[in-house]
């Protein structure tokens, strides 16, 4: 029999899209599974929903937290797990059928501690069965050492942790920073590397990740959205410890990250903006400071260098200016 994999869901007011993630997750080619789902303090029929599935899958187990957000609920779920092998799969969110069957036998062939795929994004119902009828040839799999893991994957965009799978003796004691709901999976990911020998990708594209109009990057900026910055100078920290030579390309994305925030800000009314002041400032200050880091500047798009010159400069008139661009 193959090893048992952990499949961990946490789960907030999912009503109206948990049982066919789960079905998606149900539907697996690789059959020893365990689907931990964690409900995270929903309001809605979430907890009716799971009980539901516990009474039609023999393998799906419930844990209630209070609310606690995605980075405690996985760390439950963690907790909780009892597979050889662990992966994350958003509630909202789906599997193709053969995809933990690809990422175990990516991580056989290599030897490596993780193995990732890519995904596609849908919203439509009808979008996400075109995905499905779609042939896609598995090909040949990447292993990467951490410090190239870090260059060539993570820090060009592939920093989540779902559609991935994980040893779990591999992560150990490495849990997700809890309070952090913006960039969280990043900073996971950034520790995981110094635990390890090497993370194996694979272009098959077996993760549905779904645009959720509801979702956390698609809301009205709140404290919150200060996260990714916080993630992004934790990560730096992190990497440093691996490649002492990325520092200037960390910051770059540092800074963008900093100026999306500003973004969100500018977003607001005249009346919030004001409100919210206080977090301009403290971006301000930040951009300032970060954009003194050698070579950092020069990693910046054309578009970065104007936005960062500009906010630097006139903060109050690029928020304003920003703002009436996205009416």
């Amino acid at each position: 029999m193959q090893p048992l994999i952990s499949v961990i869901v946490p789960v907030y007011n999912g009503q109206d899209y948990l049982e066919k993630c789960i079905g998606s997750i149900e539907e697996q080619t690789y059959e020893n599974l365990e689907i931990i789902i964690i409900n995270d303090g929903s309001t809605d029929n979430t907890g009716q929903i799971c009980k539901k599935l516990t009474e039609t899958f023999d393998n799906i187990r419930v844990m209630d937290t209070k609310d606690v957000g995605v980075s405690a609920a996985r760390n439950a779920g963690l907790d909780s797990a009892e597979g050889a092998f662990v992966t994350f799969v958003d509630a909202d969110d789906r599997l193709r059928p053969k995809t933990l069957q690809v990422l175990f036998d990516c991580i056989m062939k290599t030897g490596s501690d993780a193995a990732g795929c890519s995904f596609e994004g849908w919203e439509k119902e009808e979008e996400w069965e075109t995905f499905l009828s779609k042939r896609y040839a598995i090909g040949e799999p990447v292993k990467y050492i951490p410090s190239d893991y870090l260059k060539e994957e993570i820090l060009k965009g592939n920093s989540r942790c779902w559609s991935k799978l994980y040893r779990r003796a591999a992560i150990g004691s490495l849990r997700f920073k809890e309070g952090l709901t913006i960039g969280e999976d990043m900073l996971f990911l950034v520790q995981f590397q110094s635990r390890i020998r090497g993370v194996a990708e694979t272009a098959y594209p077996g993760y549905g990740y779904y645009h959720n109009p509801k979702g956390a990057m698609n809301r009205k900026f709140t404290e919150r959205y200060m996260d990714q910055i916080i993630c992004w100078e934790l990560a730096r920290e992190e990497i440093l410890k691996i490649d002492g030579t990325l520092n200037d390309q960390v910051t770059a994305i540092l800074i963008m990250g900093i100026l999306l925030t500003v973004g969100k800000l500018a977003a607001l009314s005249a009346k919030e903006r004001r409100q919210m002041k206080r977090y301009a400032r403290i971006c301000h200050d930040k951009l300032k400071k970060e954009i003194k880091t050698a070579g950092a500047y020069q990693r910046l798009s054309g578009g970065y260098r104007i936005k960062s010159r500009l906010f630097l400069y006139v903060p109050q008139l690029y928020l304003f200016l920003y703002h009436m661009r996205g009416k």
